[in-house]
């Protein structure tokens, strides 16, 4: 009976954590089709992975738009047929516990250099949706006083 329960709990773990790696293989690869979808200008797919009610927060203190917004935004990019093209790496995925949502962050490859993004995902019957996505470019702490100096030239010639 001892080695009955001892397989039953092995077989019982090992499950879990293949359901948990399946699990992240499919979020891991939402995610970047949705990246992808930008990179082919593929709006339908693109915007079509974001939730009705989403967030997309941009690097740009003015940017944090809903969907309509972002979408309206985003249109002459995508008409063009080139919007952009970032590259996810260095991923870190959190589940909850009943499946239902992830939050995530991520660093990028992008024209503005290392970028990082953070978002939540909800679990639809349609399959997971972006509920809220924020793009901020990244800046070494060795040259973060460089840059704020910059910031505030630039804000005050705005305010001129």
């Amino acid at each position: 009976m001892k080695t009955f329960l001892l397989a039953f709990c092995a077989t019982l773990l090992t499950s879990i954590g293949l359901h948990a790696q399946s699990h992240e293989a499919d979020i891991n690869r939402f995610i970047d089709t949705w990246h992808k979808a930008a990179a082919d200008a593929n709006a339908t797919a693109f915007f079509g992975s974001m939730a009705d009610q989403s967030i997309y927060i941009g690097t740009d203190a003015t940017e944090r738009w809903n969907k309509e917004q972002f979408t309206s935004f985003a249109k002459p990019y995508f008409d063009r047929g080139k919007a952009w093209d970032f590259k996810p790496y260095d991923r870190d995925l959190h589940v909850t516990s009943d499946g239902k949502y992830v939050w995530f962050s991520e660093l990028l490859t992008t024209w503005m250099g290392t970028c990082r993004g953070s978002g939540i995902l909800r679990k639809t019957k349609d399959g997971w949706k972006i509920e809220q996505y924020h793009l901020s470019v990244t800046v070494p702490n060795d040259i973060i006083r460089d840059f704020i100096s910059l910031v505030e030239s630039y804000q005050q010639k705005q305010s001129k």
